[in-house]
Protein backbone atom coordinates (compact mmCIF):
# COMPACT_ATOMS: atom_id res chain seq x y z
CA UNK A 1 0.00 0.00 0.00
CA UNK A 2 1.29 3.08 -1.01
CA UNK A 3 1.71 6.28 1.84
CA UNK A 4 -0.59 8.41 -0.05
CA UNK A 5 -3.40 5.34 0.18
CA UNK A 6 -2.69 4.40 3.76
CA UNK A 7 -2.69 7.94 5.04
CA UNK A 8 -6.21 8.94 2.70
CA UNK A 9 -7.45 5.55 4.91
CA UNK A 10 -6.69 7.13 7.87
CA UNK A 11 -8.48 10.61 7.32
CA UNK A 12 -5.35 12.31 6.38
CA UNK A 13 -6.22 14.95 3.41
CA UNK A 14 -4.61 13.53 0.55
CA UNK A 15 -2.75 16.68 -0.60
CA UNK A 16 -0.63 15.56 2.46
CA UNK A 17 -1.23 11.84 3.42
CA UNK A 18 2.41 11.07 1.40
CA UNK A 19 4.16 13.26 3.31
CA UNK A 20 2.82 12.95 6.71
CA UNK A 21 2.83 9.29 6.39
CA UNK A 22 6.69 9.48 5.39
CA UNK A 23 7.54 11.92 8.11
CA UNK A 24 5.95 8.96 10.62
CA UNK A 25 7.63 6.31 9.60
CA UNK A 26 11.10 8.22 9.24
CA UNK A 27 10.56 9.84 12.72
CA UNK A 28 10.97 13.65 12.25
CA UNK A 29 7.30 13.74 13.55
CA UNK A 30 4.80 11.32 15.63
CA UNK A 31 1.77 10.63 15.15
CA UNK A 32 -0.88 11.25 17.82
CA UNK A 33 -3.30 8.95 19.73
CA UNK A 34 -5.90 9.25 17.18
CA UNK A 35 -4.03 9.03 14.13
CA UNK A 36 -2.21 6.35 15.22
CA UNK A 37 -5.23 4.88 16.25
CA UNK A 38 -7.01 5.10 12.24
CA UNK A 39 -3.50 4.16 11.11
CA UNK A 40 -3.96 1.30 13.21
CA UNK A 41 -7.57 0.91 11.88
CA UNK A 42 -6.56 0.99 8.17
CA UNK A 43 -3.56 -1.45 8.42
CA UNK A 44 -5.84 -3.61 10.50
CA UNK A 45 -3.68 -4.05 13.21
CA UNK A 46 -4.06 -3.44 17.22
CA UNK A 47 -2.48 0.52 18.19
CA UNK A 48 -0.95 -1.51 20.78
CA UNK A 49 1.29 -2.70 17.21
CA UNK A 50 3.15 0.64 17.12
CA UNK A 51 4.14 0.70 20.45
CA UNK A 52 5.87 -2.49 20.80
CA UNK A 53 9.93 -2.41 21.38
CA UNK A 54 10.32 -5.84 20.76
CA UNK A 55 10.09 -7.31 17.20
CA UNK A 56 8.76 -11.06 18.52
CA UNK A 57 6.50 -9.02 20.97
CA UNK A 58 4.80 -7.48 18.06
CA UNK A 59 4.29 -10.59 16.23
CA UNK A 60 2.87 -11.84 18.98
CA UNK A 61 0.43 -9.67 19.27
CA UNK A 62 -0.65 -9.72 15.79
CA UNK A 63 -1.10 -13.03 16.15
CA UNK A 64 -3.13 -12.75 19.71
CA UNK A 65 -5.45 -10.26 17.74
CA UNK A 66 -6.38 -13.63 15.71
CA UNK A 67 -7.16 -15.91 17.84
CA UNK A 68 -10.70 -16.79 19.36
CA UNK A 69 -11.57 -16.06 22.55
CA UNK A 70 -11.41 -19.90 23.88
CA UNK A 71 -7.89 -20.01 22.03
CA UNK A 72 -7.06 -17.12 24.04
CA UNK A 73 -7.96 -18.27 27.59
CA UNK A 74 -6.25 -21.35 26.66
CA UNK A 75 -2.58 -20.12 25.60
CA UNK A 76 -2.89 -17.78 28.53
CA UNK A 77 -3.58 -20.19 31.13
CA UNK A 78 -0.73 -22.63 29.56
CA UNK A 79 1.52 -18.84 30.28
CA UNK A 80 0.33 -18.16 33.88
CA UNK A 81 1.43 -21.89 34.24
CA UNK A 82 4.56 -21.98 33.26
CA UNK A 83 5.72 -18.54 34.30
CA UNK A 84 4.78 -19.52 38.10
CA UNK A 85 7.38 -22.38 37.50
CA UNK A 86 10.33 -20.70 36.25
CA UNK A 87 13.01 -19.50 38.09
CA UNK A 88 12.62 -16.06 40.28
Amino acid sequence: MSATSLGILAGIDEFVASTRINRYEKGVHQANIEIAQQLATALDVPLAYFYMVDDDLAELTLSWVKLTEEQKRQILAQVKAKSSLAPG
